[in-house]
């Protein structure tokens, strides 16, 4: 039976514009007194090298550290006064910085924040002192047992490829970097080619579009170097690999086990696996939820994600547990995996995960905020807006076949890593 969801209204209309210098805009009018730019830039640590890992998100700091035109805090200041909203964030697979203005001002606001991203200044004294914040990051990185899991069990989870590799990189890689590497690093890779901005609030569309362009018109530099790094992807596991760490800091132990899975390059063969993530562990009612914590009280909390990074992504369950309870807590997700593969899902579980992803793509179409973030992230990372506003549908579209074959295909519950981190 077709579900009625399937004809899901249409809640966007953007209008995507490309400027000669390659740059790609996306913009809406929106009835709300608001207007937020995202600005993603196709740059991450996945384009380091391991000589400079924790450079992309060094920069994403050194950024706000001001340009020829704005003197270091001048672009905060400006902010405030106007009661705007500024931040960013640095991913493997791009970095992206956003501002959140009233619409009297955007038109004031907006070129600052591109004249900081793309006309960034790296002065030398700055980059030292920015040197020991970004250090003191990772040394508060390093001290959380959730990060900690998380970068060992990314590290079983791929040999090569550099998803394995911290976002904030080694203190040992950071202490080294020179202002001189940062500023050729931003020179390759903040280019109009590689960015996109993605422009939402209660202006005329034609007028967003002219705001934006105008920041850019200076801008028209080098070609970034082309990014190869698809012919690196990694097969599926063929045995349990296992890591055990001991860990002081910890109370309970933790436990992860990773898959290896299609990324967002093979963006088709990810939505079935979101859906089994959503059976297995959202919400009180999923499978691991209801068997590990509520019934068996086998564990303190569980979760699934499937991570769906550009060239490969990782299917990821993790668990808090007591320290003798580790091996019939993984031993149970298996058998989890397993009847997935032999036993024909629900119509009413698939359902929940349906009626959730529906909801939550109404409730993230709220704000200029959420729809600039939704487009910079498609518009960047797929190259097409379209599954931007398909993926409810495509979730609904999945049916229980799809699901055993989706996780007969990449969810083996005798080939994974697992990675168990004990307190001393």
């Amino acid at each position: 039976m077709t579900s009625t969801l399937l004809n899901f209204p249409r809640l966007n209309a953007p209008k995507l514009h490309i400027l000669p210098n390659g740059l790609t805009i996306v913009a809406e009018q929106m009835p709300i007194e608001a207007v937020n730019l995202n600005l993603w830039v196709k740059v991450g640590s996945a384009v380091e090298s391991n000589a400079i890992n924790g450079m992309a998100h060094f920069l994403e700091h050194m950024i706000f550290k001001g340009s020829e035109r704005l003197s270091s805090g001048e672009f905060e200041r400006q902010i405030e006064e106007r009661g705007a909203v500024t931040n960013a964030a640095t991913s493997q697979d791009y970095t992206h910085y956003y501002v959140t203005t009233a619409p009297k001002d955007f038109a004031e606001l907006a070129p600052l924040q591109i004249d900081i991203v793309t006309n960034a200044s790296i002065p030398s004294e700055a980059f030292e002192r920015e040197r020991l914040v970004v250090l003191e990051e990772i040394r508060r990185s390093d001290d959380n047992p959730r990060r900690r899991t998380f970068q060992r069990a990314m590290e079983t989870a791929f040999d090569q490829l550099p998803y394995r590799r911290s976002v904030l990189g080694p203190e040992t890689v950071i202490s080294q970097l020179k202002a001189q590497q940062m500023r050729d690093f931003h020179a390759m890779w903040y280019q109009p080619q590689s960015m996109t901005a993605a422009v939402v609030g209660n202006l005329p569309v034609e007028e967003l579009i002219e705001i934006v362009a105008e920041g850019f018109t200076k801008k028209d530099g080098i070609t970034p170097p082309e990014q190869h790094l698809e012919i690196t992807q990694e097969l599926p596991f063929t045995e349990i690999v296992r890591r055990e760490y001991v860990d002081e800091s910890l109370t309970q132990a933790r436990l992860a086990m990773v898959w290896r899975v299609p990324g967002l390059i093979k963006l088709a063969q990810t939505y079935a696996l979101d859906v089994l993530a959503g059976i297995l562990g959202h919400g009180r009612t999923s499978r691991l939820v209801r068997d590990l914590r509520e019934e068996r009280g086998l564990v303190s909390s569980v979760s699934v994600s499937n991570m769906t990074q550009r060239l490969q992504g990782t299917f990821y369950i993790s668990a808090h547990c007591a320290v003798e309870n580790v091996p019939a807590v993984e031993s149970a997700i298996a058998q989890h995996i397993s009847r997935l593969q032999t036993e024909i899902i629900t119509n009413s579980e698939i359902e929940k995960v349906r009626k959730r992803v529906a909801n939550r793509f109404i409730f993230g179409n709220e704000t200029p905020s959420d729809r600039a973030g939704l487009y910079g992230y498609y518009q960047s990372m797929v190259g097409d807006l379209e599954p931007a506003f398909d993926y409810p549908n495509h979730i609904q579209a999945q049916n229980a076949t799809d699901l055993m074959q989706a996780s007969q295909k990449y969810l083996s519950p005798d080939a994974y890593g697992v990675v168990v981190m004990k307190p001393a």
